[in-house]
């Protein structure tokens, strides 16, 4: 649940400028609080969770609330950087949703294999992207109970 006063970080890793161009108007579209951060790789994605390299400023930041991964990125696709998150005890309680062109069923399943916690295919018009966004925001900020004491929140 949200707390009040409260915003948590939506982390975003993929690596097409434009979705994250979109994501970012579709979320200040919603008329959330939460912040967004992005990061194009899983390489990227690891560091920042890790606070390691360029992101060892945010060492004593909390983690995000919600992971947004897309799974066809350079360097380190998201398969395996979600592979990573949820065998690091560390990270594995920070909720993941692959958000993602594929629809293939092998995706599916390998990523709920993995431990993801929802898989949702990108929608094609900015409009349903907004929905979307509210609707996860609803649901994992307000409605689930997520560890914040984990996250750094009080």
């Amino acid at each position: 649940m949200t707390l009040p006063g409260k915003s948590i970080t939506i982390l975003m890793a993929d690596d097409d400028p434009d979705d994250r161009m979109l994501t970012r108007e579709a979320l200040e579209e919603s008329r959330l609080a939460n912040f967004l951060h992005f990061v194009e790789d899983g390489e990227q994605l690891l560091a920042y969770l890790r606070r390691e390299g360029d992101y060892a400023y945010l060492a004593n930041e909390p983690l995000p609330g919600l992971i947004l991964l897309d799974l066809n990125m350079p360097k380190k696709d998201g398969r395996e950087a979600l592979k990573e998150i949820k065998a690091d005890p560390a990270l594995r309680f920070v909720p993941v949703v692959v958000l993602t062109t594929s629809k293939a069923e092998e995706d599916i399943l390998r990523t709920y294999d993995l431990g993801v916690n929802s898989f949702i295919v990108k929608p094609v018009t900015f409009d349903s992207l907004v929905d979307i966004l509210k609707t996860l925001a609803k649901y994992w900020f307000e409605i689930v109970e997520l560890p914040h004491e984990r996250m750094g929140v009080k």
